[in-house]
Order: C-alpha cells, then structure tokens, then sequence
C-alpha cells in the first residue's frame, strides 16, 4: 500500500505533457460539415492525442490551401478536385485525410420548374461561383443528355446560387450543395431538385478532404489529428441529437432550422476512416480530368495523396 500511495505522489507531482500545437485552416465558416472537427474539439478528444487545435475560418475561402503549401498553417480543409488541379500548378500539397467522403455538390434546379432533365438545360443559363471543375463536370452532365457546354450560358453568381435560381436570374446553378441549397430553398418554400452528379457521369469523389505541405508536414501529428477526428465521427454517428447539442451550442449562429436540418443530412457523409483512402477514387478523377482537358498529363496516386499512418 505504501509503494502505491507513493506512486501516486510522483504522478501527481509530475507536470502535464505539454501539448503540440496545430492550426487548421477551414474552407469556410463553420457549418455541419465541419463537425467531427467541431465534436473532437469539444470532446476533448484533441487534447487526448496530446494536441491543441486552433482551428481558424478564411478571410478568403481559396487561401486556405495556399497558406499551407506556404508553410503558414499544419493543415487546410479543401476539396478533392481542386486539389488535383493545385498539385498540376505546382503547390506542394498532399491529401493527408478526409472529412466528407462522398461529394455534395449538384446540378439544382426548381423542383416545379421547367427543367425536368439536364436535357433541358439546352440555351439556358447555369449559375456557377467557383470556374474549373464545374466546367468539367458540367460537360460530363450535360454532354450524356447531348448538351453541350457552348449549348448553355454560364454566368458568375459569385456565392448567391441559390438565390440566383429562386428569382430567375439563373435556370441551374452547379457547386450547391445537397445538403446545404436543397434545405435553404425548402425552408424558404421555393423547393429545389438534385441531379446527383456521381448518378451522371461524374466519376464519385471526396468533397472535403485535409491537404498538408508533404515537404513541411508532421505525419505523427496530423494522424493524431486524424484518430481524434475519427472518435468523434464515431460518437456523432452513435449519438446524433446530442452530437448537434454539442456542436450548435458553440454558437448561436449554428441554432436554426437550416443548420438543424444540414447536420441530419450531413452525417451519414462524415468519412468513417479518415485517414484511409481509395486509391482508385483519386486515379479514376485524375484520369477524368485528364479526358475533359483540365489537365495535362496524370499524375501517380502517390503524388496526390498519403497515408500518414504508414510514414
């Protein structure tokens, strides 16, 4: 009893582990898609792996991953094929892990709205915010329906999608999200129709995924990082309602319906390994953008993404 009693006096007489730092860049401010980010930070399942988190929402939504390569930050939040295309820029950058494993990003029109196929869409306007790969995906989509991409005007609603398609300004918009524009417009009852992309052509992709400078990186962090992201994957798949308490209780912006409603069609897209990847995924969307002329050349799997559980 005595050797116990002085073993808990030596631990208790040791200092806490100091923690290592980290600075996640978000893609945007903070939303459901955002919450096993959110839940692990709250959980304490962060500070379980022995890190602090400062997680940080951009200015700019399309600095984030350029901040990284430039050494200003551990870890970005961005997406799968922007990211093919900053690696064929140049940027130093490697899928590390995945938040958002299937894509939310639709071709959305009015659900009573005369646009019953994309076959429709021919002399149409379609709304966009971000060009690039909605340019690809659009003539993927369209070009199974045998529109082509000159067939239809593209215009610029910066991030006003659906606000363009409700007042007529648009007759589609591309980049909304599934999860985000279709409970907007319901909400505001002007209810909204999905094409579902990867059910168009579009070869399925990871909507959200963590990008590091491979060049700069702590691997043991960032899968630290990860296996905290993943607990609490985890307990938001296990405990839905109190998993939304938890995260809406961080700020009374997250506390409406729209929010309410994005975390319950949200969830069953939360990457349930994180750090695991599907390497076919990332060859079959370099070879896509390869054949609808974004790219080049392709480059190997190794060169896009990495499992920093093995380094």
């Amino acid at each position: 009893m005595k050797h116990l009693v002085t073993a808990l006096a030596l631990l208790a007489a040791t200092p806490a582990l100091a923690q290592d730092k980290m600075t996640l860049l978000l893609d945007w401010f903070i939303n459901p898609d955002h919450g096993p980010i959110i839940v692990a930070q709250e959980k304490g399942y962060f500070a379980e792996q022995g890190l602090t988190v400062e997680i940080v929402a951009p200015a700019d939504p399309s600095a984030p991953p350029r901040l990284v390569a430039a050494g200003q930050a551990d870890l970005a939040v961005s997406y799968q094929p922007q990211l093919h295309l900053q690696i064929h820029e140049g940027l130093p950058l490697k899928r590390v892990g995945t938040l958002v494993a299937t894509p939310l990003n639709c071709l959305l029109v009015l659900e009573d709205g005369p646009i019953k196929s994309p076959a429709d869409l021919k002399g149409k306007k379609i709304g966009f915010s971000v060009a690039g790969v909605e340019e690809a995906i659009l003539t993927t989509v369209l070009g199974k329906y045998g529109v082509a991409l000159s067939d239809v005007e593209m215009i610029n609603v910066n991030f006003s999608l659906s606000p363009a398609l409700m007042s007529g300004q648009v007759d589609a918009v591309i980049g909304a999200y599934r999860n985000f524009e279709l409970n907007q417009m319901d909400i505001e009852g002007e209810p909204g129709r999905c094409f579902y992309i990867e059910e168009e052509g579009v070869p399925s992709y990871d909507e959200l995924i963590y990008v590091a400078n491979p060049d700069r990186m702590d691997a043991n962090k960032i899968a630290r990082f990860l296996e905290a992201t993943e607990k609490a994957t985890q307990f938001i798949v296990n405990n839905p309602q109190a998993s939304w308490e938890i995260f809406s209780a961080t700020s009374p912006e997250l506390q409406d319906e729209l929010n309410k409603r994005a975390w319950a069609d949200t969830l069953p897209r939360f990457a349930l390994r994180p750090a695991g990847f599907d390497a076919g995924r990332y060859a079959r969307f370099e070879a896509f953008l390869k054949d609808t002329g974004l790219i080049d050349s392709v480059n190997p799997v190794s060169a896009i993404t990495i499992d920093v559980t093995a380094e």
